[in-house]
């Protein structure tokens, strides 16, 4: 966090210049000291040099401060006549200068003024110029702003002091920084400053801030801060300019690379170099305590985190940790599975203070392949704020030939961090985990593999033990998730659904193998055919008029969500998930019905949008006035954050409990005013439940395999909703339907 990082102009004007906001305090957000001469001492002058000390006061920094007591030319008169003493004169000056507060804004100035002094950070003294007995005015007007690693500004000119400086008279300051062609400027005002303050210049006199005086300031004292007070009294405005802060970035980096897509990088701190907490920022004590269990493993292990409990943040926490350890020499490679995963986590890895190279197909990043290339180069020559970077990519560009073969030219410390490490449990993917990696974390929130425990132990194999099973019931129990009420929607496919469903069963049954661990399982033929039927189901018919029924009651509310489709898999050679011919049909469907029947606001929201269209939709959502719904494909795989969800209508679901209990867990973020979410699930049976009783025992048979699948689901659902005796009394219809009540419910996904 340095001055540095402030594009800064050479001169500021209060009619064209919003001085607080493009100056005070982004300097101030960066200070640890701040010197200030600021001509006659008086309360306005505190409440004015006030501004941006909030920031300051989060850094841990302090305040020197020099004025001139305000004396009248009785007062002057008496002191070179002697007659009365020098000290009770100028206390009496500045007790008279203090008036009190007039607004809110005034009084809480004060009272973190006063809080400085009370901590020590706050110093006052009093500068009299004497000459041959003579009083004359010490009335300079300078500051000086430093940060940790020594750089300063320093600022000169007209501004006073006073209560209408930055609103009415009309001001200019100068600007010089240490770090530019000012530096000797610079130099001369930093020294003159600090003879002044320790009283070595001749003719002046400087003495200690009256006690009287102290007592007073301290009458103002709260016990608590309004750390907002500077946004509050001084919003931005679109009509005055103000200055980004530009970090400095690795060798190659262009800044408008981020900008396009990340303008929240104004706000991004940044050290030389290697990772760190941002400031004010804690993580939870299972989080830490997460951390701490992957150290002690050798820096290796899995982080099983519910969906929404903050996995990335826990994660980023790890990066850091070991980066500080090993002195920044790092190098750390983020793996996500969809190309809008890694740009949410870019945005958190940024706040970490990281400037990561990000690379796949469609990256803002042009030419990532020369930055990565140039990064491990860097690294390895151990170039002096190069031994560290961090690089993200998509499992497909993971497994590119161009980043397999540069990362093998990394010399040193790897880490491996993998997001939603469960696709690696798959033959390719497992066969890209190397023994290059010496440190390594996977971030899931189901690591387990359905169907698959040769992945699954792959996968432990790998990365080692868990150190954290922190689960959405505990998430939910400990207020880090929503809780939510769930109501399982029953409907049925057509006869023309059921007659295709039971004749891809039938083909389905025809491919069943034996395994290499005993257990059967699909050929590659009958997990074809198997997607097929899913996809079947996931689009029945029925579904959309009983959508357009159950939607009725919230055709006026916000903040909606209607997930369509979810029988496509993940390509490993892609960088999101393709969209089957019928989900594109259910979700133009749910599209004109929401939009053209009922009028609702609505927008697709698919991978078909690219990233900046995604931002627009996700900030209109969340404004809730121009957009009431999302109709939308696959988000909640990929990982799209949008905590603002308060219902959601889950269309189809797939049979796999990763997917699914993923799904529930981004409906769950906490959002400002969201005490409960709320899920309807279609859940999909062959026939209406009163025709179940006149079927044949090889009939009924046929339905289980369905009817199991959509069991598991949603009594997993019910488990921990808040609604369950309601949403139980659907599952216990099916069950005696079925005659399923005396039977164990088995793991049947065929």
């Amino acid at each position: 966090m340095l001055l540095s990082d402030v594009i800064l102009k050479k001169e500021y004007r209060s009619f064209t210049d919003d001085i607080v906001n493009s100056f005070y305090l982004p300097l101030l957000k960066r200070a640890n000291l701040y010197q200030r001469a600021v001509g006659f001492f008086s309360s306005s002058a505190l409440i004015e040099l006030s501004f941006g000390l909030t920031e300051l006061l989060k850094n841990g920094g302090k305040i020197q401060l020099i004025a001139s007591p305000r004396l009248q030319e009785d007062d002057i008169i008496a002191i070179e006549k002697g007659y009365e003493e020098r000290k009770s004169v100028i206390e009496k000056a500045i007790m008279t200068s203090f008036s009190e507060p007039k607004n809110y804004f005034e009084a809480e100035r004060l009272s973190i003024l006063a809080n400085l002094i009370a901590d020590g950070r706050l110093d006052i003294k009093i500068a009299l110029l004497e000459e041959n007995g003579i009083l004359g005015i010490y009335h300079e007007k300078l500051g000086l702003i430093y940060d940790y690693s020594g750089n300063c500004v320093v600022f000169t000119g007209s501004l006073n002091e006073t209560s209408t400086a930055f609103s009415h008279n009309y001001e200019t300051i100068d600007v010089f920084c240490s770090w530019t062609e000012d530096a000797d400027r610079v130099s001369v005002k930093c020294k003159a400053f600090n003879s002044l303050w320790n009283n070595e210049v001749k003719k002046m006199e400087i003495l200690d801030f009256p006690i009287i005086a102290k007592e007073k300031l301290q009458s103002y004292k709260k016990e608590t801060i309004d750390f907002e007070l500077d946004n509050k009294e001084y919003p931005k405005t679109e009509s005055v300019p103000t200055p980004h802060y530009e970090p400095s970035f690795t060798k190659g980096f262009q800044l408008h690379d981020y900008q396009k897509e990340y303008p929240q990088i104004e706000n991004v701190s940044t050290p030389q170099y290697g990772p760190s907490f941002p400031k004010g920022f804690q993580l939870h004590d299972y989080q830490v305590g997460a951390i701490n269990e992957w150290e002690r493993h050798g820096f290796r292990g899995i982080f099983d985190m519910a969906t929404g409990t903050g996995k990335t943040y826990t994660g980023l926490g790890a990066v850091s940790r070991l980066s500080e350890i090993l002195n920044h020499e790092l190098a750390v490679i983020v793996v996500c599975p969809y190309q809008h995963l890694v740009e949410q986590w870019v945005e958190d890895i940024l706040k970490f203070n990281m400037k990561p190279i990000i690379g796949y197909s469609g990256s803002s990043q042009k030419d990532w392949k020369q930055k990565l290339d140039g990064a491990v180069r860097d690294h390895k020559l151990k170039v002096k704020n190069k031994r560290f970077f961090c690089f993200i990519c998509t499992n497909a560009t993971f497994t590119s030939e161009f980043v397999q073969s540069t990362i093998q030219k990394v010399k040193g410390n790897v880490l491996l961090v993998i997001d939603e490490a469960h696709n690696f449990g798959s033959t390719k993917l497992s066969s890209m985990l190397s023994e290059k990696f010496s440190y390594r974390l996977a971030l899931s929130a189901t690591l387990e593999r359905h169907n698959d425990t040769e992945g699954t132990e792959k996968l432990l194999n790998y990365f080692g033990s868990k150190c954290i099973e922190y689960s959405l019931e505990r998430a939910i129990n400990e207020k880090k998730l929503t809780p939510y009420k769930y109501f399982p929607i029953i409907v049925t496919l057509s006869e023309n659904e059921l007659e295709a469903y039971t004749v891809l069963s039938n083909e389905i049954n025809k491919c069943i193998i034996v395994g290499k661990n005993g257990k059967n399982k699909l050929s590659e033929k009958g997990e074809r055919i198997a997607l097929k039927r899913a996809r079947l189901v996931a689009a029945a018919v029925s579904k959309l008029e009983m959508l357009k029924e159950k939607i009725r009651p919230y055709i006026k509310d916000s903040f909606l969500l209607v997930y369509c489709g979810a029988a496509s898999l993940l390509n490993e050679a892609a960088d999101y998930t393709e969209v089957d011919e019928d989900e594109i049909r259910q979700i133009d469907a749910v599209t004109r019905m929401l939009g053209d029947e009922l009028n609702m606001k609505v927008s697709q929201f698919t991978s078909k949008e690219d990233v900046e269209e995604r931002e627009i939709l996700k900030r209109e959502f969340e404004q809730g006035e121009n957009l009431q719904a999302l109709i939308a494909i696959k988000c909640l795989d990929e990982g799209v954050n949008i905590p603002k969800i308060k219902v959601a209508f889950i269309l189809a679901s797939t049979t796999n409990p990763k997917e699914y209990i993923q799904r529930r867990g981004r409906v769950l973020r906490l959002s400002k005013g969201k005490d409960y979410a709320e899920i309807y699930d279609f859940v999909t049976i062959p026939r209406a439940l009163d025709e179940v009783s006149s079927l044949t025992h090889g009939d009924m048979k046929k339905d289980l395999s369905l009817i199991r699948n959509e069991l598991k689901r949603v009594e997993e659902f019910s488990r921990i909703a808040m609604n369950t005796m309601e949403s139980d009394q659907v599952i216990q219809e099916i069950k005696e339907a079925y005659g399923l009540n005396e039977e164990i419910m088995v793991d049947d996904s065929l």
